[in-house]
């Protein structure tokens, strides 16, 4: 399976020329809208992915929950069952396997 840029560990904590506040030009007093601008909608696109990863996370831990209840309940409704042999056999009586000689 050949994974996406997004799925590689540790490429979302790169910091970019932006975000480490690096500039290739000086900085003018008139961009600082430009980065009131940018940064809100860093800060909605962070509230979102946010909300989106709890919501995933809710729907993640109650299907953990449901496969932890139905382990439990297969549990013990294997301890209930009575055994199909007696202790002292392995294999069901008449199911042995049969073998012969060859010779090469």
């Amino acid at each position: 399976m050949v994974r996406g840029v997004t799925e590689l560990s540790g490429l979302r904590e790169l910091r970019t020329m932006h975000s480490s506040k690096k500039r290739s030009i000086p900085r003018v007093q008139s961009s600082a809208y430009l980065d009131l601008y940018m940064l809100g909608k860093e800060k909605d696109r962070l509230e979102k992915e946010s909300f989106v990863l709890d919501k995933k996370k809710k729907a993640m831990q109650k299907r953990l929950d449901e496969i932890d209840a139905e382990m439990k309940k297969l549990k013990e409704a294997e301890a209930k069952r009575p055994q199909a042999y007696p202790k002292g056999f392995r294999k069901p009586p008449g199911k042995e396997w049969k073998s012969m000689s060859l010779q090469y």
